[in-house]
């Protein structure tokens, strides 16, 4: 136990964890919104949108996360002179919640792609008959149901956000866990086993009532056909 506490008191580890949470929440919100857009672009009657946001989901759900922050960082920051402030860790912050939310918006999307499927097509016929056009039958009859179709996968996808927060140490992030974590190998290697549990438990901590909340309120939020 008090190897457990001479740890704690060296690093501040509930404070590593905040910045995931942190990053994870904001990293969520823009996700959410941007996988909306690109879900009502995949199933526009413009060719061209649906074009583009297949290309965006296609490349994005296939590119590796550590390479999009590792782009954020030596791409957009050191060769665009993509900059969110003078301060070097808050801009390094969210260039990683940027990369987060770009790559996290197209599985955002393919979760409430499959919410969709579960309308039935009557539905969008319905609106078609009441004159509804296409972006107040998607807006206010198909992606309400979208939502309450999907909300185990999206709980999925927030789960997976979470611990791919980890991976902003690749965009210069050194206040998160893994970047914690590693730093305490390093100096305690004897105590990995102590280390590896605290981590371990924290993330079991954080994500055990996503997974709970998200398996009550879809069985509560589904739709009885």
């Amino acid at each position: 136990m008090d190897a457990f506490l001479d740890l704690f008191r060296e690093y501040d580890i509930p404070g590593a964890f905040w910045v995931n949470i942190q990053l994870t929440f904001w990293a969520a919100v823009i996700s959410l919104v941007l996988g909306v857009v690109l879900v009502m672009m995949r199933i526009c009657p413009v060719s061209s949108l649906r074009g583009f946001a297949t290309a965006y989901v296609e490349f994005f759900k296939n590119m590796p996360l550590t390479i999009i922050m590792v782009f954020m960082v030596l791409g957009m920051f050191g060769q665009l002179k993509l900059s969110f402030s003078d301060d070097f860790d808050i801009n390094f912050f969210w260039l990683a919640v940027t990369g987060l939310a770009l790559y996290t918006a197209s599985f955002v999307c393919e979760s409430l792609r499959s919410g969709i499927n579960t309308v039935p097509l009557g539905q969008a016929e319905a609106c078609r008959a009441l004159g509804l056009s296409f972006w107040q039958s998607a807006s206010q009859v198909i992606l309400p149901q979208a939502f309450r179709g999907s909300v185990a996968p999206m709980g999925n996808t927030l789960i997976a956000l979470i611990k791919n927060s980890t991976v902003a140490a690749a965009a210069s992030v050194t206040t998160e866990t893994s970047s914690v974590m590693s730093d305490m190998i390093e100096f305690h290697a004897s105590q990995i086993l102590q280390i590896f549990f605290i981590f371990a438990m924290g993330y079991v901590i954080l994500i055990i009532p996503i997974g709970l909340l998200t398996t009550y309120l879809s069985n509560r939020l589904a739709v009885r056909r």
